[in-house]
């Protein structure tokens, strides 16, 4: 009797944490495994004195100095982020406005849809990703639009993790992916026949640097679109609550300063593009995008839970709870200043290189 107690118990604990952690689990889990988190291209025993060298960096985002570390530590932080995002959160690293009757998976879709269609390319064309993580938005585009994509990131893990999906999905004739800088791209002037970026260029440094790149490589008369990160006209910096929120976003997203709503027309027109609509999709009536975070809080501690257990067997890098813990501290920010109005992370902007005379 005390043996069958002892197995029913066992069996109980057993079947409890299988729906502790799959079927309440990620929300790709398709993609990446708790088991299997790492710290990217970092060695397993360098992890936790990489996030303390990116905490110490990016704690004062408006104070930073060497701007030109900024592509450096933001590689480091896709090192330390990328599979938690692949885990826990799915392929595709941004945020899209929910809509009733729709998955989560549905609603990133439309998003990404939205912004090629505002391309106006047709198949075969030859699209630029600005900034293509693991290559979601890149794989549902493509899938879409029947355009080639070639995507570029600074961090080499995701370039691996990129095309590995890519070819899972059987686009890799579609999908291409490339490290590199996109301050600084390897492609030829007047390229491609179109640009996208999805909520990715709030990591250069200076907004105009990106900017202009993109519109070098980009064809005459071809068109850009761009999801920005902003501070909205809500934004008060007199505000200690608002500066406090803005602030936990920046630090945990590897941003150094988010820019105002206001900025992103001035400079598009600053390097040479005609705008030719621009608007903050989070607003009405758009449905909020945060809601997608205030609803996963349980997950978020579940999660929290898995990666210290993970982390104390050894499986998961040691340094991986306080990555963990950051992002989970930045969700909070995220849907407060959503909440509040004060900051959007789909500002869109659409532009037009001029023909040439």
């Amino acid at each position: 009797m005390d043996f069958l107690a002892l197995l029913a118990t066992g069996s109980l604990i057993a079947v409890s944490l299988y729906w502790f952690v799959c079927i309440l689990g990620s929300a790709e889990q398709k993609g990446k495994r708790a088991v299997e988190l790492s710290g990217g291209s970092i060695a397993k025993e360098k992890v936790e004195d990489k996030y303390k060298q990116y905490w110490s960096f990016f704690r004062r985002p408006k104070e930073i100095e060497t701007t030109e570390n900024v592509p450096a530590f933001v590689d480091t932080f896709y090192n330390l982020v990328t599979d938690i995002y692949e885990w826990g959160w799915g392929q595709s690293f941004h945020f899209s406005p929910s809509i009733p009757g729709k998955s989560d998976r549905e609603c990133t879709r439309i998003h990404e849809e939205r912004a090629v269609d505002l391309l106006g390319v047709k198949p075969g064309a030859r699209i630029l990703d600005a900034g293509c993580g693991v290559g979601g938005p890149m794989r549902a585009i493509a899938a879409h639009s029947g355009a080639n994509i070639v995507g570029i990131t600074i961090n080499e893990y995701q370039v691996n993790r990129a095309r590995l999906h890519n070819k899972k999905a059987g686009l890799d004739s579609l999908c291409e992916v490339v490290c590199g800088n996109f301050l600084q791209m390897p492609f030829d002037d007047n390229s491609f026949d179109g640009v996208y970026s999805i909520e990715a260029t709030c990591h250069a440094p200076k907004l105009e640097e990106v900017y202009r790149e993109i519109y070098r490589v980009l064809k005459p008369g071809s068109m850009y679109v761009s999801y920005e990160w902003v501070t909205t006209e809500l934004f008060n910096s007199d505000d200690p609550e608002h500066v406090e929120i803005i602030h936990g976003i920046e630090r945990g997203d590897a941003l150094p300063g988010l820019r105002k709503y206001s900025d992103i027309f001035q400079v598009a027109k600053k390097v040479g593009f005609e705008v030719v609509d621009e608007k903050d999709l989070a607003k009405p009536p758009s449905n909020p995008w945060w809601t997608r975070l205030q609803m996963g809080k349980i997950a978020y501690w579940r999660n929290h839970i898995v990666v210290t257990v993970l982390s104390w067997l050894g499986i998961a890098p040691k340094g991986t709870v306080d990555v963990h813990k950051m992002l989970v501290e930045t969700a909070d920010y995220l849907a407060k200043g959503g909440d509040k109005g004060i900051f959007s992370p789909m500002h869109m902007i659409l532009c037009r290189k001029p023909e040439e005379n």
